[in-house]
């Protein structure tokens, strides 16, 4: 039998012609066909393939864009009821101030607490302590900076908040610093709390209990290093500054109060050995004719007291 076949190609006037191929080259044509066949098929699965990924991502975008829709609507709504909350909480510090403030009118009218009078606070600026004096008032009392002082962003007294865009009475001084700033006490004292605040929006927050009714506030911190119940001497390492809470940048928000009054932090933070009869006319808020005479009884009862 021939492997040959004849192929014929027919032309114009009825011209024909006539070639002879070969099998081998018929095998040739009929599997170069089907190759052609098998990459159309292999291109054709491919593009489906495609397709069906495709279809899969953007079925996977749209549900991850929902998700993430969904939480910034949960974060907005939590951080409207933090605000809230905060909005609350200083609403009723505010109040237990003012009634802290009417109780002190009334036990003066009743007697039972005198008022600071002009006289008394004259002979305190005239007054001269002896260093042994001073010293044992500037280490229990909070006094200088708790942090390296590059300057005051946001004043004791009322503002606008930053985040909350609220007016409000601001109870500390923001201090100017770059995050994770050490912090250290301003005055012996023990850790009354150290962690993060949740419902006041300070965030990681320490609180310091100091001798005669003072205590200190550090917000805002990046990391906290002492716990409840720690004796802290002053000078002593209490945490780093950050960006936590309801804060608009690295800081440190530093209070300063007496029994249930704020005081303007910044003429403690200018306190010093140099100027320290300056803060007995700056800080009305304080008995401090009491107060010296009860750190030093002895030594310094007829400095504050007698009329010479």
């Amino acid at each position: 039998m021939s492997k040959k076949f004849t192929v014929s190609i027919h032309g114009e006037k009825h011209l024909s012609r006539h070639y002879e191929v070969d099998g081998s080259l018929k095998k040739l044509l009929y599997m170069g066909l089907f190759l052609i066949l098998f990459f159309l098929s292999a291109i054709f699965f491919v593009i489906v393939y495609l397709s069906e990924s495709l279809d899969v991502s953007r079925n996977e975008e749209y549900f991850a864009r929902s998700e993430y829709e969904k939480m910034k609507e949960s974060h907005n709504a939590l951080y409207e009821s933090m605000s809230q909350v905060q909005t609350d909480l200083l609403e009723k510090e505010k109040a237990l101030e003012d009634a802290n403030i009417r109780m002190n009118q009334i036990e003066m009218q009743m007697g039972m607490k005198p008022p600071l009078q002009e006289p008394l606070e004259k002979k305190l600026e005239n007054v001269e302590l002896t260093l042994e004096q001073i010293l044992p008032m500037m280490q229990y009392i909070p006094n200088g900076s708790p942090i390296e002082y590059k300057g005051i962003t946001s004043r004791y007294g009322y503002r606008t908040h930053p985040k909350l865009k609220k007016r409000e009475f601001h109870r500390g001084s923001d201090m100017k610093a770059s995050m994770k700033t050490p912090i250290y006490a301003t005055a012996d004292a023990v850790v009354e709390f150290a962690g993060y605040h949740k419902r006041s929006g300070l965030g990681n927050l320490i609180i310091l209990i100091h001798n005669y009714g003072f205590k200190t506030y550090f917000a805002h911190l990046n990391k906290v290093t002492v716990k409840m119940g720690d004796f802290i001497k002053k000078g002593d390492l209490i945490g780093y500054t950050g960006n936590s809470g309801l804060s608009s940048g690295p800081h440190l928000h530093y209070e300063v109060r007496y029994i249930q009054n704020t005081l303007n932090p910044y003429w403690f933070i200018k306190w010093t050995i140099e100027n320290y009869k300056e803060i007995f006319t700056k800080i009305k808020r304080v008995p401090w004719e009491t107060l010296v005479e009860t750190i030093n009884p002895k030594k310094t009862k007829v400095s504050l007291f007698d009329s010479e």
